[in-house]
């Protein structure tokens, strides 16, 4: 994976991270965000996209 797509995901309830993705920054302009699983917190939570 190119490293100049790569985006980390943060949960918003704990702060940690837990994923790393990837988007297409032309397309998408705004910061992601996703509903994920939190092996912290052990349950679906949002996760938000980080610098």
């Amino acid at each position: 994976m190119s490293q100049d797509n790569m985006i980390k995901l943060e949960c918003k309830e704990c702060k940690k991270l837990n994923y790393f993705s990837r988007k297409n920054k032309k397309t998408l302009k705004n910061r992601l965000e996703l509903k994920k699983y939190c092996k912290h917190c052990k349950k679906h939570t949002l996760h938000k996209e980080t610098k």
